[in-house]
């Protein structure tokens, strides 16, 4: 079955950074296109990054455009997060999420667009 497992997340200071990762298996990961969401405790969850199932593009949301890249490497079936110039809202529990199908240039950029999601790795930046 579909596994997304997030690591990397932690404690970072503003205008600090972290790099997330996103281990998937139990799919062609090449087929699918990919995205990073996040919560924070009584809000929905917010998408935030995406990438083609190829990676030649990429979708940001406008409040971390130009601090966040997202990126993948298919040989290794893992999805990436750089996080710099971190500031203290962008405090998170991120998830990795897989397209709910199989599709070429499309990048879903609303949450429910997606079909799973892992169990989400802790971002909190702090002094």
């Amino acid at each position: 079955q579909v596994q997304l497992v997030e690591s990397g997340g932690g404690l970072a200071q503003p205008g600090g950074s972290l790099k997330l990762s996103c281990a998937a298996s139990g799919f062609t990961f090449s087929n699918y296109a990919m995205g990073w969401a996040r919560q924070t405790p009584g809000k929905g969850l917010e998408w935030v990054a995406g990438i083609y199932a190829d990676g030649s593009d990429t979708y940001y949301k406008n409040t971390v455009k130009g601090r966040f890249t997202i990126s993948r490497d298919n040989a290794r079936n893992t999805l990436y997060l750089q996080m710099n110039s971190l500031k203290p809202e962008d405090t998170a529990l991120y998830f990795c999420g897989k397209d709910s199908i199989p599709r070429g240039e499309y990048v879903p950029t609303t949450s429910p667009e997606y079909g799973n999601w892992g169990q989400g790795t802790q971002v909190t930046v702090s002094s």
